[in-house]
């Protein structure tokens, strides 16, 4: 079967795509092929944080972008058969800053043309072993025969697709359910990824870390703590107040020691902040946020700042050998790299203070 390959690279790991027809890689535009060139080069765009209470920033970062929508008029616009190839187009604009013609790569996901029935049909013995189910895509967790499964829904009663990895994590396969487009097929096709990348990577002192992250001095800043309190809010007003710095990633930047050090690098993934860098950095400090009527920061000890950052790690916890490979990585961090917490108000005068703590 005929199929299209891409290679990425991200976090210095390098990561295969893999598109078997019908699904193809949907052509940039020219202003997205000209804003991909320039984060690819690492640079700012203009992209902002999108915290909840902003949210009119999603239609000012898509322009920026060059997201074009397909509204009614143009839809009715197109033939048969272009339909059908837009339907199975998938957009990889916010991987297209990491793409690179040559590297071995660390792991291969494709995405197929069906489910195959064999699939299917061993369902029943699958052991689930963990539930995502507070938001959608809704996805399981399963394992069978040494690989680990994932079936997501976009509603509660819709399964949508499938994905299935190896025993290594070297190989995955997304298998999405017939009749979903493009736009659900990428959703599960991110989380996808993401989920492969934490497996692959988990013991090359390499983590993913839900978080905001703000560079100013030539440092990487981490913004992190519970949904909901604040992360993008405070790098926003950072952005706002302190002319130096510039946004990184706003969501699932990559952690990892090179030659020794901690750095922090742009990834594909930032959330609903269409941030997506090809820029590494130094890390600076890694802050915990916390609501509270009054702005105050204070450094917190190696096992504190371990306690604060394992919590923070994007990762598969049920999975403890996954884990255990995990572990020495984070007690890294919480030795080597200054850790915080800040309690705050979402306002001019907690970047203040935080900014005085951290130079």
């Amino acid at each position: 079967m005929n199929a299209e390959r891409r290679l990425y690279r991200i976090g210095g790991h390098f990561v295969a795509v893999v598109l078997e027809q019908p699904w193809t890689f949907r052509p940039l535009t020219p202003l997205q092929a000209e804003r991909v060139s320039q984060l690819a080069r690492g640079e700012d765009v203009g992209v902002v944080s999108v915290p909840a209470d902003r949210m009119e920033q999603y239609a000012i970062n898509d322009s920026l972008m060059g997201k074009e929508s397909m509204d009614r008029e143009r839809w009715r616009a197109l033939s048969a058969e272009e339909k059908d190839r837009f339907r199975h187009s998938l957009d990889f604009e916010q991987y297209a800053p990491f793409e690179v013609e040559d590297g071995s790569p660390l792991f291969t996901l494709t995405v197929h043309a069906e489910v195959p029935p064999s699939l299917e049909a061993s369902r029943p013995e699958w052991q689930r072993v963990t539930a995502v189910d507070e938001i959608a895509p809704y996805y399981y967790g399963y394992l069978h025969g040494g690989h680990t499964l994932y079936e997501y829904f976009v509603s509660r009663e819709v399964r949508s697709g499938y994905f299935v990895m190896n025993e290594d994590y070297t190989c995955g396969d997304y298998y999405p359910c017939q009749g979903f487009g493009g736009h659900s097929t990428m959703f599960q096709l991110n989380t996808s990824l993401m989920i492969q990348y934490t497996f692959a990577t988990a013991g090359k002192e390499t983590l993913l870390l839900h978080s905001s992250v703000t560079r100013y001095r030539g440092k990487g800043n981490l913004f992190f703590g519970v949904s909901g309190t604040g992360k993008s809010t405070h790098s926003r007003l950072w952005h706002e107040f302190v002319p130096e710095s510039d946004l990184m990633n706003d969501d699932n930047p990559v952690i990892r020691f090179v030659d020794g050090e901690a750095r922090v690098f742009g990834s594909p993934w930032s959330g609903k902040t269409l941030c997506y860098r090809n820029v590494d950095a130094p890390v600076g400090a890694m802050v915990r946020l916390e609501q509270a009527p009054e702005n105050r920061i204070v450094r917190l000890e190696a096992l504190q700042a371990y306690a604060s950052v394992i919590a923070a790690v994007s990762t598969i916890r049920w999975n403890s050998a996954i884990m255990s490979l995990l572990i020495p990585t984070i007690e890294r961090i919480a030795m080597n790299v200054p850790c915080y917490r800040l309690s705050c108000r979402p306002d001019r005068e907690a970047v203040e203070i935080c900014k005085k703590a951290i130079e």
